[in-house]
């Protein structure tokens, strides 16, 4: 994975540290602002000023529609299947592509669970430097895992950092599969394919006839930035999957489909309830899996 996408770890713990100052949070954190990067912080306090996030909210919209709602959703379905495999019984959680999202922090019922964040080199040693500053160190019960999935093998570097497939585990990968060719996210899931029977795993991606430039969901700002390759750059966004390739893609490594959501799901669910009414990007659908023996 390439520096530029490691850059883009810090703009979605924005939108989560802004949210904050709404009357009805779609993630409560109070971590968000603190664990950012000096820049990120500035944004993050800029924002408790209704205006400036109106404009942020405005900025993301124009790039892509419905993203600044879309990343709010995606994060709180993530939280929410979190906190259910852990009542479910999950003994671990590994966070593949953690960037600076706290989940391990915000997360109560994360306390005693073992938690291991999985990201680029850059991000981590960045993650760690935040650690320190906010909680004067890293949370015992934490582990930072510098992996990058284009070269790296992952399996033995879980099983270094002490995340072996012993337990069961719940895996969270949340938009990351798009920075990975498909080779790449092939080799993360035959990595995740030996995970014991019952682990979990939540992930995000992008649809395929987005990158394919077939449909752009009012999303063209994005399609150029992210997906169009001129002859000085390549792609960053490179995979996608259609919603009804879902299913049958994690089968071939013996997870089992549970649940799939976008839109419609995150305005019932999180969006209505707290009184929201904003537009919710097409893009990008989050996905529930088990697996199967």
């Amino acid at each position: 994975m390439s520096a530029a996408a490691a850059q883009t770890a810090i703009g979605p713990m924005v939108i989560v540290a802004a949210d904050q100052h709404e009357p009805a949070p779609l993630v409560h954190d109070p971590w968000a602002a603190r664990l950012l990067p000096p820049a990120g912080r500035l944004a993050a306090e800029l924002s408790r000023w209704r205006p400036v996030r109106a404009a942020l909210k405005s900025a993301t919209d124009r790039r892509m529609a419905g993203g600044w709602a879309s990343i709010l959703c995606r994060k709180r379905y993530i939280d929410d299947q979190v906190i259910a495999a852990v009542a479910e019984g999950v003994e671990a959680v590994v966070i593949l592509g953690a960037g600076y999202d706290t989940r391990a922090y915000r997360i109560s019922e994360l306390a005693g669970i073992p938690v291991c964040e999985v990201d680029l080199p850059t991000n981590c040693a960045g993650k760690a430097a935040a650690l320190r500053r906010t909680f004067g160190g890293i949370p015992p019960h934490v582990t930072l895992a510098a992996v990058d999935f284009e070269t790296d093998d992952l399996a033995t570097c879980l099983e270094r950092a002490g995340f072996g497939r012993q337990r069961r585990t719940c895996y969270v990968w949340e938009a990351v599969t798009q920075y990975l060719t498909e080779p790449s996210a092939r080799t993360t899931l035959e990595c995740l394919s030996g995970a014991v029977t019952g682990s979990l795993l939540v992930f995000t991606f992008v649809r395929d006839d987005f990158l394919t430039g077939q449909r752009m969901y009012g999303a063209e700002n994005a399609y150029r930035r992210f997906v169009a390759e001129s002859p000085a750059t390549k792609p960053l966004w490179r995979f996608g999957l259609s919603p009804e390739r879902v299913a049958p893609f994690l089968a071939e490594y013996g997870w089992q489909e549970r649940e799939q959501v976008g839109p419609s799901q995150y305005v019932q669910r999180y969006l209505a309830p707290a009184g929201r009414s904003a537009t919710v990007s097409e893009i990008e659908r989050a996905v529930l899996a088990v697996r199967v023996g």
